[in-house]
């Protein structure tokens, strides 16, 4: 395999890796908005640049991270073999001479790799590293004065790269925003589904009607928050509108990517997920909504860079093909209520707007 061949290869690890990443940060409550706020200057990043590539953020840093995991996991079987059979002979003698002697290869074993795993991430945290200890260059840098600056500074400089502040704030605040645009709509619906059927069901077609305009705007004022960094952009809906006017058919690829593809998580809300297992529908969502934050930053960054408004027949064209694909989502997501486990609660988790995982299974 060539060089380039190695370079895609270690690309497609990083991706997988964030992946799971932003999944398991998604189930954890607080650190939540962290996967949100990612999400959010996706979509920013590609709206401002103006090139999809834009959107594909901190894949070496994750490609970094699974590397040194995966690596650690098969650094760790020999230990876990030796661990093994010191178990095992402690059950056939308790406190035997061969127990005492598999202790102390577990103790040996355990020091060597515990340096291993430093030493490798000490070199860069490749993979490559874990495979093969390179003892000769270990006493080589044992000679070196600046060894331990050179650590100390590798792993702040590759902190301060995650962002990570700077995410939870963005995150942060694009969750308070759409929480403030899905407050009434979804709770006119919650408020309905409490009430008899002919009354709820009258109460439920306001509360229908407002949350197909809010899905109409809210996707493309979170990239305009994104790619402007200001929260009250989040309310700009004119500002909006005259992007849609120069850009209406990407509007339209961009609503529909993002509406089909946040429609998975809800068929998986039928049961409850075990708490240990949260993250796998998670995984799903996060791999299915990342490309439509991608096309949603390209749709606004197209806006953005246009100063005419397209031909009117494909203005009206998409705002007439935009109708039944919000239409069709608003009332996807109203009927979930009757089959998912948290009944009218699960309106409350709106995986395409807020964090991309199933709140009351946290």
């Amino acid at each position: 395999m060539g060089q380039g061949g190695v370079r895609g290869m270690r690309w497609l690890f990083g991706m997988l890796t964030l992946m799971v990443g932003l999944a398991v940060l998604s189930v954890i409550p607080g650190l939540n908005v962290l996967s949100l706020g990612y999400l959010l200057e996706v979509s920013g990043r590609v709206a401002r640049v103006g090139k999809l590539r834009a959107g594909f953020i901190g894949i070496q840093k994750a490609a970094t991270l699974g590397s040194i995991v995966l690596g650690t996991w098969l650094v760790l079987w020999p230990v876990r073999l030796a661990a093994g059979f010191w178990e095992d002979a402690e059950v056939i003698v308790p406190g035997g001479d061969s127990a005492r002697n598999w202790r102390l290869v577990v103790g040996m074993i355990s020091a060597l790799t515990l340096w291993h795993i430093a030493w490798a991430g000490v070199r860069g945290g490749k993979l490559r590293h874990f495979l093969w200890p390179a003892p000769v260059k270990f006493f080589r840098w044992l000679s070196r004065p600046d060894k331990y600056v050179t650590i100390r500074n590798g792993v702040l400089e590759y902190v301060a790269g995650l962002r990570l502040p700077y995410y939870f704030w963005l995150g942060l605040r694009g969750f308070a925003g759409a929480v403030a645009w899905l407050l009434v709509p979804v709770s006119i619906l919650m408020l309905a589904a409490k009430l008899p059927a002919a009354p709820g069901l009258l109460l439920s077609l306001p509360g229908m009607f407002l949350m197909f305009l809010v899905v109409l705007h809210l996707p493309f004022l979170q990239a305009h928050f994104a790619c402007t960094n200001r929260f009250k952009s989040l309310f700009e809906v004119r500002e909006v509108r005259r992007m849609f006017q120069r850009a209406p058919i990407a509007w339209w690829t961009a609503l529909l990517a993002t509406l089909l593809f946040a429609l998975p998580l809800y068929i998986l809300k039928v049961e409850l997920t075990p708490r240990d297992l949260a993250w796998l529908p998670s995984l799903l969502f996060v791999a299915f909504i990342f490309p439509a934050r991608v096309l949603t930053g390209w749709a606004v960054g197209r806006a953005i860079r246009r100063e005419e408004p397209r031909h009117w027949f494909f203005r009206w064209l998409s705002r007439f093909a935009i109708l039944p694909v919000a239409g069709f989502y608003v009332l996807f997501v109203y009927l979930t209520q009757f089959y998912a486990w948290s009944g009218s609660l699960s309106l409350l988790e709106q995986h395409a707007f807020l964090v991309p995982a199933p709140l009351f299974g946290l």
